[in-house]
C-alpha cells in the first residue's frame, strides 16, 4: 500500500539499521488481561468453514494527479468513482457491518443482515473524514478506520478530534501501527539510534511491538474512550510467526489483504480486497461478489 513513512529517528535492529521497531520483555498494559480474551469462541475449523464476508479496503479518496505513479493509482480512488461505488452498494441492497458483528458471526455463527459488507479505511487520510464519511452517512453506512498515529494532526491527515468524531458517530476505530512499518520486521531487541546535534550517536534499547502497536493502540483508546479491538497490517503483510504476538495483544480480528487465511489463525488473517482506482463500478461489483 502506498504509505507515508514518518520517521524522525533511525532504528537499528539486530545491529543493522532498520526503520522497524519491536517490544522486548515488556508486557503491554492490556496484553496480559487480553490474552485469554483473544481465544476464539469457536474452533478454527468452524471459523474457516463459514462463508467469508466481503471486506473492502480504501486508502486515498481523491482525483489523480499527474505525479501519481501507475502503481499508486491502485490505491487512490477518484472521488466520483468512490461515490458511484458506494451508491451501487446501497442500490444493490448491501448492508454495512462492523467488526463486532463479523467476530460474532465467525466465532458463534450469529446471523448477519442480508448482503453484508464491511468498508475499511487505512492510514488516517483527511479525505476519509471529509469525503468518505459524509458519503457513507448518506446511505446509512458505517465504516472502520485504521489509524496510523504518527500522522495525526499533520497536513492532509485527520486530527485527534476527527477520529473521536468518527468513533462517536458509531464507526469503529482500529489500530494500524505508529508509522506503518511491517510487523514481520519487528524485534523485541531493537536499538534506537539517536544522532545528537554534535554528531554524537546514542543507542537506546527499544521494543518494536511496544513502539508500533502497544503505545499507538493505547493512544487511540485515550482519544476514543473505547477499547481498540481490531488491527490492520501495514501493507497487508504478515507472516505466521507474528500471529501469536498480534493475538496475545487482545485483538479480536486482524485484517490483511488478499492472501489466503492461515487455518491456525483465521481471525488474525481476515481477508480484504482493494477498491482499485482503476475499477469501474461494474468491476467493483463483480469483485465484491466473487472475491470471497
Amino acid at each position: 500500500m502506498i504509505k507515508k513513512a514518518f520517521v524522525w529517528l533511525t532504528v537499528c535492529t539486530m545491529g543493522a539499521l532498520s526503520c522497524q521497531s519491536k517490544p522486548a520483555d515488556k508486557t503491554p498494559a492490556n496484553a496480559a488481561a487480553a490474552t485469554s480474551s483473544a481465544k476464539p469462541a469457536a474452533d478454527n475449523t468452524a471459523i474457516m468453514g463459514r462463508k467469508q464476508v466481503p471486506v473492502v479496503c480504501y486508502h486515498q479518496i481523491r482525483d489523480w494527479k499527474p505525479t501519481d505513479s501507475k502503481g499508486a493509482k491502485d490505491y487512490i480512488i477518484p472521488i466520483a468513482a468512490f461515490k458511484e461505488h458506494i451508491k451501487m452498494l446501497a442500490d444493490s441492497g448491501y448492508h454495512t457491518i462492523l467488526p463486532d458483528q463479523l467476530y460474532n458471526y465467525l466465532t458463534k455463527g450469529t446471523p448477519l443482515p442480508s448482503k453484508p459488507i464491511m468498508l475499511t479505511f487505512d492510514d488516517t487520510d483527511l479525505d476519509q473524514f471529509t469525503i468518505a464519511n459524509p458519503t457513507l452517512k448518506k446511505y446509512g453506512f458505517k465504516g472502520v478506520y485504521f489509524v496510523m498515529t504518527v500522522s495525526l494532526g499533520r497536513p492532509h491527515y485527520m486530527t485527534n478530534e476527527m477520529v473521536k468524531t468518527l468513533s462517536d458517530e458509531g464507526n469503529i476505530i482500529g489500530s494500524h501501527t505508529w508509522d506503518h512499518h511491517r510487523v514481520d520486521k519487528y524485534t523485541h531487541n531493537g536499538v534506537l539510534k539517536i544522532i545528537g546535534k554534535n554528531g554524537k550517536i546514542t543507542n537506546k534499547p527499544v521494543d518494536d511491538w511496544v513502539t508500533q502497536i502497544d503505545k499507538p493502540t493505547k493512544k487511540l483508546e485515550e482519544i476514543t474512550g473505547k477499547k481498540i479491538d481490531y488491527f490492520a497490517y501495514p501493507f497487508g503483510v504478515w507472516k505466521k510467526p507474528v500471529l501469536p504476538e498480534i493475538q496475545k495483544r487482545g485483538f479480536k480480528i486482524a485484517f490483511q489483504l488478499a492472501d489466503k487465511r492461515d487455518p491456525d489463525y483465521p481471525l488474525m488473517t481476515v481477508r480484504r480486497i482493494l477498491d482499485s482506482g482503476y475499477w469501474t463500478t461494474k468491476t467493483f461489483s463483480n469483485s465484491v461478489r466473487h472475491s470471497f
